[in-house]
């Protein structure tokens, strides 16, 4: 068993849209449709600043299937299509889903869709054929700013991991291994605090974003 999520570090985001383009590529995602959005937060004035340039700050938030503790998708599904597979991830079953889009109006972040081609709804699976296989999602694989990191919520965000990079802190790389440097190696000093979620309408969002306090990415 296990509790899969992603962190992604927004002080470290860029806003380069690799992840929705990776998400897009490997899912066969319709164009005009995501399984990864990311969106501009800002720029608005610092506190205590003029509130014109440089004072200002913004960031890029991906939002994405929050695989949620407790889904409002899976509890409306008539048909159980829409379920909590044992790694904790929320995944759908297109040979029970009859396309009512019940579970996209219930998801309180958007992120669901009708494949009007097959008539069946679709979102982000957390590339639940890659982790099944020990590999990671590929939109932490793409990740060029290395801001967005896998693991399994039961062993800690601490050591939720994203591939290396030559500039890894410690790491011996190489490209011909299958490296990976955890969260709180590579990433600059973080608390609790500076972990967040989205919104919870009572489904208790896994998925988390890392922002410190007046550390962000300034425009």
């Amino acid at each position: 068993m296990a509790n899969y999520a992603i962190i992604t570090d927004l002080n470290r985001c860029t806003g380069c849209l690799a992840c929705t383009v990776a998400c897009k590529a490997i899912n066969g995602v319709d164009v005009g449709q995501f399984w990864i959005k990311t969106l501009r937060v800002g720029p608005n004035p610092t506190e205590g600043g003029s509130g014109n340039y440089p004072d200002v700050e913004m960031y890029f938030l991906p939002v994405q299937c929050q695989h949620c503790e407790n889904p409002e998708c899976v509890k409306v599904c008539p048909t159980e299509a829409s379920h909590i597979r044992e790694d904790g991830t929320i995944q759908i079953d297109k040979s029970k889903c009859i396309g009512c889009r019940f579970c996209a109006m219930a998801c309180p972040y958007g992120v669901r869709y009708l494949n009007e081609e097959e008539r069946v709804v679709e979102k982000c699976t957390l590339c639940e054929q890659r982790i099944a296989q020990g590999e990671l999602p590929q939109c932490v694989a793409q990740c060029g700013a290395r801001a967005r990191f896998f693991g399994d919520l039961d062993e800690g965000v601490d050591n939720f991991e994203a591939p290396a990079h030559p500039d890894s802190p410690g790491c011996q790389y190489d490209e011909m291994t299958q490296t990976r440097v955890k969260l709180k190696d590579y990433v600059e000093e973080y608390t609790e605090d500076d972990i967040h979620h989205l919104t919870d309408a009572g489904n208790e969002p896994k998925l988390m974003y890392l922002l410190r306090e007046g550390r962000k990415w300034r425009g």
